[in-house]
Parts: structure tokens; sequence; C-alpha cells
């Protein structure tokens, strides 16, 4: 028979209160249970004694039965001195899945994309203000030839107006 020790929840809604008891594995988290070996009540304060209660001499005896603490009891028998509590390390718990990988993936070549016609609409924003310069001063040349030709004319015509 495999033992747990772990957290059994009691306590109303929103209020919990939890027993520290040993149970067999197969067991469900609030049924029956071996023996109650201490209390948890995650409502007080952390520096307060009666948050977490175990009684050492009971928890020393399941453990040498073979009984294994949970991850949060290993941490309250860790901070008692009865067991050797590693906090865990899964790099990979982290890391996103494979459809959040596509999302990103998609996101960032949007982004890409969005950033390259940007680009593109800059250059072209560009050229079309270079050509309307070209435009412009095209225009003003013309505009001086013109006024270059009708003014030999002007000065002619204005000297057979005068004669």
């Amino acid at each position: 028979m495999a033992l747990k020790i772990r957290l059994a929840r009691h306590g109303s809604k929103k209020r919990p209160y939890y027993r520290v008891v040993v149970a067999d594995a197969r067991a469900p988290r609030d049924g029956r249970y071996i023996e109650r070996i201490g209390s948890y009540n995650p409502l007080l304060a952390k520096t307060d004694e009666n948050r977490v209660i175990i009684d050492a001499d009971k928890a020393k005896a399941w453990l040498a039965k073979g009984a294994r603490p949970t991850e949060r009891v290993a941490r309250f028998l860790g901070a008692a001195g009865l067991w050797e509590w590693k906090p865990g390390n899964n790099p990979i718990k982290g890391k996103p899945g494979a459809k959040a990988l596509e999302l990103i993936e998609a996101r960032k070549e949007k982004e890409e994309a969005r950033k390259q016609a940007e680009i593109e609409a800059k250059e072209a924003a560009k050229e079309a203000e270079a050509a309307a310069k070209a435009a412009v001063a095209e225009a003003e040349k013309a505009a001086a030839a013109e006024a270059k030709e009708d003014a030999p004319e002007a000065s002619a015509a204005e000297e057979k107006s005068e004669s």
C-alpha cells in the first residue's frame, strides 16, 4: 500500500483549513485517512506559530514506515527539519506549447511584414516627393524658358507700339 502524507481540505467556502493526514495514495483527497498528524491554516499570518502544526514524532514514524509527503507537506516537514525539501526544477514547464509557438511565430511574421511594408511605404513616399520636386523644378524651368521666349516678343511688340 502506497502511503502519502498530504493535506485534506476542510472548512467552508473561501475559508480553507487543512488537516495534515497519512492516507492511502488511492484514497480521495478529503476521504478516508489512516491518521491525522497535524493541521495547516493558510488564513493565518505566515509568522503565526499556529499556521502549521505537525506532530513531529508521528511524522517521523510514518516517514520511517515509507510514507511519502506531497510537495506542500514536504515544505512543512522541511521547515520542521524532518524532511529534506528541494524546490522543483522543471525548465520545460514554463515553455509554451506547440499551438502557442505557432501563434508566436505568426505574430512575428506579421510584425516583420508590417515593418517591411512600412519601410517600403517610406521609400515610396521619398520617391514620390523626389518626383514631385523634379516636376516642380521642370515646371519652373518651363515657365522660365517661356518667359524668356515671351520677353523678346514682348520687347519687339513694345517697340512696334512705340513707333
